[in-house]
């Protein structure tokens, strides 16, 4: 129980490696708030997290959206020790087809969306709580038709140093979590077919060296790690967990 008495906001936390990371910190004893825009698929979060979590209707690139959801877990938790900033897009981005829109929903969600997300929580943030940052190994790293991904992730790295400075007096630690090419979802609202998908999953596992991809299961064991009072010393780091992708 490394999290026993412990409270969590995850945003982007009703798929993948959010709900994951979600089911993984109830396991560890916190009590834990998600968010999401897929108001469908609440019911389902509900019943897997069960009747203690929250789960939260919001937009990250609504501050009124963010500070609503920050009201409702300072309400209903007193505060927060954990805050999991998840909430991200990725699209195929080639750049002599990237149009406003794509730049919009990329950087919107992923960097505008962090940026209100920690400045929402910020009021109800203990002294010595946690966050962390979901960036990616691209931000590491060259891959074709996913630049705009890579900068926003980059961004997204940068707050977590110049976050933790700001942070220092409260000693809220902030790292980042960079997962490599993992089995989530978010494949499937790409645009490819069931039989592309698949075989996009397979030409990526080849170019990992362990020869596979990732479960999100994999990233929340990550976060849990960070989230945790065993991660005291950890300040403004980034934890890849890529199976070797960005560092062989």
């Amino acid at each position: 129980m490394r999290l026993s008495g412990k409270t969590a906001l995850i945003t982007g936390g009703t798929s993948g490696i959010g709900l994951a990371t979600a089911k993984r910190f109830i396991k560890e004893g916190a009590r834990v708030a998600v968010t999401g825009r897929d108001e469908s698929r609440f019911a389902d979060v509900r019943a897997e997290l069960g009747g203690d979590a929250l789960v939260l209707a919001a937009d990250v690139r609504s501050l009124e959206a963010m500070q609503s959801v920050a009201t409702t877990v300072q309400q209903a938790f007193g505060g927060l020790d954990i805050l999991f900033v998840n909430a991200g897009y990725v699209m195929p981005t080639p750049l002599p087809s990237i149009n406003e829109h794509q730049y919009d929903e990329i950087m919107d969600i992923s960097v505008k969306g962090a940026v209100f997300t920690m400045q929402a929580a910020l009021p109800v943030l203990r002294e010595g709580a946690s966050v962390i940052l979901t960036t990616s190994f691209i931000d590491q790293t060259g891959k074709h038709s996913l630049s705009l991904v890579a900068a926003a992730k980059a961004a997204v790295r940068s707050f977590a140093r110049s976050w933790s400075y700001e942070l220092l007096d409260r000693k809220i630690r902030v790292n980042a979590v960079a997962p490599g090419g993992i089995e989530t979802p978010l494949l499937s609202k790409l645009g490819m077919s069931e039989a592309e998908v698949e075989d996009f999953k397979a030409q990526f596992a080849r170019s990992v060296p362990v020869g596979r991809m990732g479960r999100a299961e994999e990233i929340a064991a990550a976060v849990l790690y960070l989230a945790s009072d065993e991660a005291q010393y950890v300040v403004g780091t980034e934890l890849v967990v890529d199976g070797g992708c960005s560092q062989l």
